[in-house]
């Protein structure tokens, strides 16, 4: 790629400090509804890391437990069957615009014993490889801007169908590799965070056919809010409530079907909408703060604004509503080693109109799994469309086993 000084901190800026539209700045472009949609700083902590949850519409909160559980639900590594693995996970981003651009994710696992697990996990996003250029065009330096988080977790058995998990995560943000821009000098954004998460199961029979049901709970992302250049330009990372149930049918000896969706939800405030006079520009109040409307201030403390984030919308309860997005998944295995999957994912017009279909297939053998997915957008196009994920996963406890048989 290549830019002029101007033009990557401006892009760069954009992607760092979103621009927080507003109903009225944009207009009733749906004809029912205002846009309205809500952004926060790092959302490389929302894309759907591995391939196999990729595969089931970005749902995995309740899904069975496996190495990535890290990324959905990591309550779910108690409940794991395997001692110890690890995985590689790689996804392409924006593959149709520019080569460089990708999200790479490491995980592992190790049990303790019966009740305890330990998990870690690196997730890393380059933007590829930038040149910077002068107004007319002679080369003056590469840039390379990049985010990454590792994390650390901690998952126990509470009782024999319930489980808990608490996890701290780092997150490093550098994105204008300490170029000036707009006058301010910025630098790499930091932030420290956490996730508390619950996971259920519980085995039962429907209809005579053995079942299994689960349910889980994710609240991640609770953490400092994260700035470029001071304190008072620091923006929310994306705080998330995920929740949803589970059914899995083990169908006969060889045959299982599993059933999953997913609910989500930012617990970061809502831009409100704010007042205009008659020439079409914003109000400037007398303490020198533009006057909202309709919604609330959303330069709000970090607990503020998670708690306000329920009642903060400033098309009300309805507007609560489509700032929930649902992921379903569909997953069949055959004798545990052949995985067929299908999902879809779905946003409110209003709140960025993701809409697309996943499909997706898994295998495993042995001590290792192998998992694509791929992506159909449906209402817009996707940085992930005509990219194909794949994750590769380790059985360190089976391989083991495998070395000692003679």
């Amino acid at each position: 790629m290549k830019c002029t000084i101007p033009a990557v901190l401006a892009a760069a800026l954009l992607f760092v400090f979103p621009f927080r539209s507003t109903g009225q700045e944009i207009g009733d472009l749906l004809g029912q509804e205002r846009v309205n949609t809500i952004t926060t700083a790092v959302p490389f902590l929302m894309i759907s890391p591995d391939a196999r949850a990729g595969a089931l519409g970005d749902a995995g909160v309740s899904s069975s437990p496996d190495v990535n559980s890290m990324r959905w639900n990591p309550a779910k590594y108690a409940f794991i069957d395997q001692d110890m693995g690890f995985a590689l996970n790689y996804t392409p981003w924006l593959r149709s615009l520019v080569p460089d651009i990708n999200l790479s994710y490491l995980s592992g696992f190790r049990r303790l014993d019966d009740l305890q697990v330990i998990a870690f996990s690196m997730t890393y996003f380059t933007l590829g490889e930038i040149n910077f250029t002068d107004e007319v065009g002679n080369f003056l330096f590469p840039v390379k801007p990049n985010e990454f988080s590792f994390d650390a977790a901690y998952a126990r058995m509470l009782s024999e169908n319930l489980s808990g998990a608490i996890a701290a995560r780092f997150i490093y943000s550098d994105l204008t590799q300490g170029q000036r821009a707009g006058g301010m000098e910025t630098q790499a954004g930091v932030a420290l965070a956490a996730d508390v998460a619950v996971y259920y199961q519980r085995e039962l029979a429907w209809d005579n056919t053995p079942a299994t049901f689960a349910a889980g709970l994710n609240i991640s992302n609770m953490g400092n809010k994260i700035s470029y250049t001071d304190e008072v330009n620091a923006e929310f990372i994306p705080i998330n409530l995920r929740i949803g149930p589970s059914l899995t049918f083990d169908l006969d000896e060889f045959n299982q079907l599993s059933l999953m969706v997913d609910f989500n939800k930012l617990l970061v405030p809502t831009p409100p909408i704010y007042a205009r006079d008659d020439s079409g520009g914003v109000i400037i109040g007398d303490d020198g703060e533009y006057v909202i409307e309709r919604g609330e201030r959303p330069d709000r403390s970090v607990v503020a604004g998670m708690l306000g984030s329920f009642t903060d919308a400033p098309g009300g309860f309805r507007e609560e509503l489509n700032e929930i997005t649902i992921s379903t998944g569909v997953e069949y295995w055959y004798d545990r080693q052949f995985a067929l999957r299908a999902g879809y994912f779905h946003e409110h017009e209003s709140k960025g109109n993701r809409k697309y279909f996943t499909l997706g297939v898994g295998l495993k053998y042995n001590v290792f799994g192998l998992d694509f997915s791929y992506v159909v957008p449906l209402a817009q196009r996707s940085p992930l469309e005509n990219v194909l994920r794949f994750s590769l996963s380790f059985d360190f406890a089976a391989l083991r086993a495998e070395q000692r048989t003679p």
